[in-house]
C-alpha cells in the first residue's frame, strides 16, 4: 500500500493512474518469481511481466527484485535514453521522500564517489572504442585459423603438424572468446544493434556457441559475482565446493556427491575441461531450441559447416576431424577455466549481502599484473576489477582508469588486490585445498 496519504493500491504498469509512493519495506515484499518490483533512481517499477522479455534474461533482472538496481542498470546499459522507453510503461510509483535512495548495507558516500568517477571517465571518452584495435584483433584470429588449415593441407598431417595445428586453433578459439566477450558487453559500437549483430557472428561462426545463451549466463555473473545461488560461475552442481561458506554448509548437511577434499589434486585439472564442452553444448542447444532462436542456431551450425568443409578429406577423415575438434576444445577450455578463475575463485564467495556496486565487485574480484602477454593471453581480463565496475568500457581503456579505481578503494579501505600470474594460479590451488579441508572437517566433526 502507499504512504503519505497518496494512492493505497499499487498502480498497474502503464495504467496511467497517479503514481503511488512506497517504502523499502513494501518494495522488498515483491521479490518472488511471479511478483517482481525494483527501484532505479528512486522510481519503482513492476518488472514481473517484462522480465520474461528482458534481452539480458529474466534471471539477471530478477536478481535485483525487491532491491535498488540503479548501479547495475547504469553499468549494463550504455544508451539509457533508449532503455527509458521500455521502463516508462513499467513505472508504478516512487520511493517516499522519507526513504533512503539505497537499500540494504550500501555505503552512500561510496556510491556517490563512484558515480562521480564514472561521470569523469565518460567525459574523458574512455567509453569510446578504437575500431582499429578490434579490427586487428579479429584479423589475427582469422590469420591463425587460415595458417592452421594451410599448414596441414599443404605439408600433411604428421603428429607434429597436427599438434601445431591444434595449438593454433585452440589459440584462435580462445582469442575469439575474448572478442565475442567485447561485443557481448556492447563495448565496441555505439549502437547496441551492431554489437549484437557482430556478437552473433563471432560467437556463432568463429566459436560454435550462441549469443543468447552467453548473454543470459554471463550477465548473471556480472550482476552478482561470487554470490551463491545467483552467480552461475560458482554454481558447480555438486562437483566442487568453493570458498569458505559453501564447504561448511555441505559438510554440516553431510552432502558428499564427490570427495570434496581432493578437488585441488585432480578434478579441477581434468574434470572441468572435459565436462564444460559437453555441458555448454547441451545448454546452448536447449536455449536455442526452447527459445526458438533460429538465428543463433544458424550461426552455431555455420561453425561446424565451415570446420568440416575445411578439415574432412582431403585433410582428415570424418572421425579424425571430430577428434581434432574435441582435442582443440579440451585445451581451449582448460585455458578458459584457468583465466576465468584467476580473478574470482580465490576471492570471497558467499550468500547475498546487498552491498553497493564497488564493494560487491571488489570483494569478488582481483587483478593480474599488466604485461603485453597477460593482456593478450587474458583478453585484458587481467584488469578484471575495472571490467566488472565498467562492463561496457572498451578493454583497451582499462589501464587508463585503474589508478583512479585503486585510489577510490584506498579512500574507503576496500582491498584492491593485484597479483602476478603465477601467484594467481597458485592461489586457485590453495583456495581449492582450503575449501576441501573445511568441507572434510565439517563433514566429520559438525
Amino acid at each position: 500500500m502507499g504512504v503519505g496519504g497518496q494512492q493505497t493500491e499499487a498502480a498497474e504498469p502503464g495504467s496511467g493512474q497517479a503514481a503511488a509512493v512506497y517504502t523499502w519495506e513494501e518494495v522488498e515484499k515483491h521479490r518472488s518469481r511471479n511478483d517482481r518490483w525494483l527501484v532505479i533512481n528512486r522510481k519503482v517499477y513492476n518488472i514481473t511481466q517484462w522480465a520474461k522479455r528482458h534481452p539480458g534474461g529474466s534471471q539477471v533482472i530478477g536478481h535485483y527484485a525487491g532491491e535498488d538496481a540503479t548501479e547495475a542498470f547504469t553499468a549494463f546499459h550504455p544508451d539509457q535514453k533508449f532503455v527509458q522507453k521500455f521502463l516508462k510503461p513499467l513505472l508504478i510509483g516512487e520511493l517516499a521522500a522519507t526513504e533512503a535512495s539505497h537499500d540494504g548495507n550500501k555505503n552512500v558516500a561510496i556510491i556517490q564517489d563512484f558515480e562521480t568517477l564514472r561521470a569523469q571517465v565518460e567525459k574523458e571518452g574512455l567509453f569510446r572504442a578504437k575500431p582499429l584495435f578490434f579490427c586487428l584483433h579479429l584479423g589475427h584470429i582469422l590469420l591463425l585459423e587460415a595458417l592452421a588449415w594451410l599448414m596441414v593441407w599443404y605439408w600433411g598431417t604428421s603428429w607434429t603438424l597436427t599438434l601445431l595445428c591444434a595449438v593454433m586453433l585452440a589459440t584462435s578459439q580462445a582469442q575469439a572468446g575474448w572478442l565475442q566477450h567485447d561485443f557481448g558487453h556492447l563495448s565496441v559500437f555505439k549502437k547496441s544493434r551492431w554489437n549484437h549483430l557482430v556478437h552473433k557472428f563471432v560467437i556463432g561462426h568463429l566459436k560454435g556457441a550462441a549469443a543468447s545463451w552467453w548473454n543470459h549466463l554471463h550477465y548473471k555473473h556480472h550482476a552478482k559475482p561470487n554470490v551463491l545461488s545467483k552467480d552461475p560461475d560458482v554454481n558447480m552442481s555438486g562437483i566442487f565446493v568453493l570458498g569458505t561458506v559453501q564447504p561448511v554448509e555441505y559438510g554440516i548437511k553431510k552432502i558428499k556427491h564427490l570427495p570434496y577434499n581432493h578437488p585441488h589434486r585432480t578434478s579441477f585439472y581434468w574434470v572441468r575441461p572435459l565436462l564444460i564442452p559437453v555441458i555448454f553444448n547441451l545448454q546452448i542447444m536447449n536455449v536455442m531450441i526452447s527459445r526458438r532462436n533460429w538465428v543463433d542456431l544458424a550461426w552455431y551450425l555455420s561453425f561446424y559447416a565451415r570446420y568440416f568443409s575445411c578439415y574432412v578429406p582431403p585433410v582428415w577423415p570424418f572421425f579424425g576431424s571430430v577428434a581434432l575438434n574435441l582435442f582443440v576444445r579440451f585445451w581451449r577450455v582448460t585455458g578458459f577455466v584457468w583465466v576465468t578463475q584467476l580473478n574470482h575463485l580465490p576471492m570471497n564467495i558467499d550468500h547475498e549481502k546487498h552491498r553497493d556496486w564497488l564493494t560487491m565487485q571488489l570483494q569478488a574480484t582481483c587483478n593480474i599484473e599488466q604485461s603485453f602477454f597477460n593482456d593478450w593471453f587474458s583478453g585484458h581480463l587481467n584488469f578484471q576489477i575495472e571490467h566488472h565496475l565498467f562492463p561496457t568500457m572498451p578493454r583497451h581503456n582499462y589501464h587508463l582508469v585503474a589508478s583512479r579505481v585503486r585510489a577510490l578503494c584506498d579512500k574507503y579501505g576496500i582491498p584492491y588486490q593485484m597479483k602476478t600470474l603465477w601467484r594467481a594460479m597458485t592461489d586457485i590451488v590453495s583456495s581449492l585445498r582450503t575449501s576441501g579441508d573445511l568441507w572434510l572437517d565439517a563433514y566429520l566433526h559438525k
